[in-house]
C-alpha cells in the first residue's frame, strides 16, 4: 500500500510539472507531498509491525496511517482534476509525462462528453430548470480503479491520440 501511495505522488508531480494554472500546481504539489509523506510513514510503521510483537496498538496505528494514505491519495486525484481541467502543456514526446498526460486528457474528455450530454438534457423542473440524471461525473478516482491490477477486465494504458494537444482548454 505504501508503495502504491508513491505511484500517486509520482503521478501528482508529473501532472503539477505540466499545469497551466500556478495555483493549481501548487496544490497538487502540496497534496503530493503529504501522500509522500504519509507513504513513507506507512512504510516505516509496517517495517517495524513486521518485526515486533503483535499488538492492538500497533495494529491500529498502521491501519489508521493506509486510511490516512487513501484520503492523501484521493487529495491528489481531486487536485489533478482540477489541474486537469485548467490544462496541461505538452510533455515531451515518448515520455512517462507524455502518458500520464493522455490519461489526464482521457479523463477529461470524458467529463466534456458527459457534461455535453447532461447540458443537452431537455427535462425541465417546474421552475423550467434543467433535470440532471442520476449519473455522476466521470472522475479520474473512477478511472484509476478501472486501470488497477485488481480488476477483471483491465484495459490498457492510454496511449497519446496523434494530433492532438492537451493545451485545448476547449474540447
Amino acid at each position: 500500500i505504501a508503495s502504491a501511495g508513491q505511484v500517486f505522488v509520482k503521478f501528482g508531480r508529473i501532472v503539477a510539472k505540466h499545469c497551466l494554472d500556478k495555483r493549481c500546481s501548487a496544490e497538487l504539489l502540496c497534496a503530493a507531498e503529504q501522500t509522500h509523506t504519509i507513504s513513507s510513514q506507512l512504510g516505516i510503521v509496517a517495517r517495524v509491525k513486521a518485526v515486533t510483537a503483535e499488538s492492538k496498538s500497533s495494529s491500529e496505528l498502521l491501519v489508521s496511517n493506509a486510511q490516512n494514505l487513501i484520503q492523501a491519495v484521493l487529495h491528489v486525484l481531486k487536485a489533478a482534476e482540477a489541474a486537469c481541467i485548467k490544462g496541461l502543456q505538452q510533455p515531451p514526446p515518448d515520455s512517462e509525462d507524455e502518458e500520464v498526460a493522455a490519461f489526464c486528457m482521457q479523463w477529461r474528455q470524458n467529463l466534456l462528453w458527459h457534461r455535453a450530454k447532461e447540458s443537452l438534457n431537455s427535462d425541465r423542473d417546474e421552475l423550467g430548470l434543467r433535470k440532471t440524471r442520476a449519473r455522476a461525473e466521470p472522475t479520474l478516482t473512477a478511472m484509476v480503479q478501472e486501470q488497477s491490477p485488481q480488476t477483471k477486465n483491465t484495459p490498457e494504458r492510454p496511449k497519446p491520440i496523434k494530433g492532438h494537444t492537451i493545451m485545448d482548454s476547449h474540447l
